[in-house]
């Protein structure tokens, strides 16, 4: 059994220490809004926060969260740059199919809480892991930069 924080609930599971983050989320503890997406790291659909920074938890094994604050796409919004970015993307219609969006608003929300006015170069620098099939990264841009201005 190992013993997990996930969005701010100790709680236990019982997995194989090498299983993925992720399919220790969809599988052990059904929270279905972190996406697969490539199963090498290379898209970002399935970034988590671990201990706020952003990993990519398709490759990154669950026993790395044992003592670490693991934070998903459903609790993401219960903090102010949490809400904020959610907040934005909807504002700015976001996304079209959706899927990459979990791991774009938790990258997002890591950016936003290291770096409170992040320059395009910020953004394209913190958000390059994350790929939107439907090109909606304009908007992402934007969607980033106003969550940064109603958080000033």
């Amino acid at each position: 059994m190992l013993q997990l924080n996930v969005n701010g609930r100790d709680t236990e599971i019982d997995a194989d220490p090498s299983t993925p983050i992720l399919w220790a989320l969809r599988d052990n503890l059904n929270l279905t809004g972190t996406k697969f997406g490539c199963g090498a790291a290379l898209c970002g659909a399935c970034t988590v926060h671990l201990d706020g920074a952003p990993v990519r938890s398709c490759v990154t094994p669950v026993s790395s969260a044992v003592g670490h604050k693991l934070t998903t796409i459903e609790a993401v919004g219960q903090d102010p740059v949490g809400q904020a970015i959610q907040a934005a993307w909807i504002r700015h219609d976001v996304p079209q199919c959706g899927y990459c969006q979990s791991g774009q608003v938790m990258s997002a929300t890591a950016l936003l809480r290291t770096n409170k006015t992040p320059s395009d170069a910020d953004i394209d620098s913190a958000m390059s892991g994350n790929i939107c099939r439907c090109g909606t990264y304009q908007r992402i841009r934007a969607a980033i930069k106003d969550a940064a201005g109603t958080l000033a």
